[in-house]
């Protein structure tokens, strides 16, 4: 068995296997593992700070972060194109350098996410000593979310851009995300599965082109790197989380949704086609096991014990 110690780096053994994400579990195995999994969010994030919608060890990252900023030595060539094209794009997307074309590819997708997440937080009600184990993992889950949209803004401070304003979506597109959080939990379950499945590919592709994109810039590579796992390690354990909501027709309809919602998602992002292969993101998503995630990110992350062989 083979990992990619950085998604298309360096190939290395380890002495383990994983099963698959759509392996199935009973619904005794998803309970405990929600349990497991609350445990490990306590531990991993520390404390909610719900006025900020924060979490205390989360908080100490970023301000560890922003105590030692690093910034590019090759700021964008033309900072202008950035903000012309980060919203929609303006200009045809092959006369953009990649280094731009990687920055608004992130805009575009975390602007969906943030979207998402804001919606998601005005449904939901907040923390008491009553709420539901659930409850505080969706809560939990909710500021991991918001956490990781102040670790983008660092991405694009690195690159020079400062403080980048997450501009609303389209009419449609808003309610669309502001009706989805209150589809009842067996409608809801397998798209926000998927969802999550796909910010991780995301993530596994952006770490991938990394070295070749941030070839002449490697100590601001390496501090998007830093930042991006930080990320990663949330989403690696919110795929797991999520999966555990399923139950084998939700697992099935979430099966089939993956091609389907990664190509609808991606066809509206023209970077995408430019930085990434569609059809092997979408072949991941189908196929995923955490045999493609470094061992070390493992380690800080969480895995459901249906997916360890």
């Amino acid at each position: 068995m083979y990992t990619l110690s950085r998604v298309s780096h360096a190939i290395e053994p380890v002495p383990w296997r994983y099963r698959s994400i759509f392996t199935s579990a009973t619904r005794r195995e998803r309970i405990a593992n929600f349990e497991d999994y609350w445990a490990y969010s306590v531990g991993h994030d520390g404390a909610i700070l719900q006025d900020q919608k924060d979490l205390t060890k989360k908080r100490e990252r970023l301000t560890a972060f922003q105590a030692h900023p690093l910034r590019s030595r090759r700021p964008l060539a033309d900072p202008a194109r950035f903000y012309r094209n980060h919203v929609i794009m303006q200009d045809d997307p092959q006369t953009l350098d990649r280094k731009t074309l990687l920055l608004t590819f992130l805009y575009k997708f975390a602007r969906h996410e943030y979207v998402g997440i804001s919606a998601a937080w005005a449904a939901t009600e907040r923390m008491t000593e009553s709420t539901s184990m659930l409850a505080k993992i969706g809560l939990y889950h909710l500021c991991e979310e918001f956490s990781h949209m102040r670790l983008f803004q660092e991405i694009f401070r690195t690159f020079h851009l400062g403080q980048v304003e997450w501009v609303p979506l389209g009419k449609w597109m808003s309610r669309m995300y502001r009706l989805f959080p209150l589809f009842p939990e067996a409608m809801l379950a397998p798209p926000a599965f998927v969802s999550e499945l796909m910010g991780l590919t995301v993530y596994q592709h952006i770490d991938g082109v990394l070295d070749d994109i941030l070839a002449d810039e490697p100590e601001a590579r390496e501090r998007v790197r830093t930042l991006l796992r930080e990320v990663m390690t949330d989403e690696l354990a919110h795929v797991g989380q999520r999966r555990n909501f399923l139950g084998p027709l939700g697992l099935r309809a979430a099966r089939l949704m993956v091609k389907s919602m990664y190509r609808a998602f991606f066809h509206d992002i023209p970077e995408t086609k430019l930085l990434f292969n569609v059809e092997q993101m979408v072949q991941g998503g189908q196929t995923f096991d955490y045999s493609t995630i470094a061992p070390e990110m493992i380690e800080k992350s969480w895995v459901p014990s249906y997916c360890k062989a």
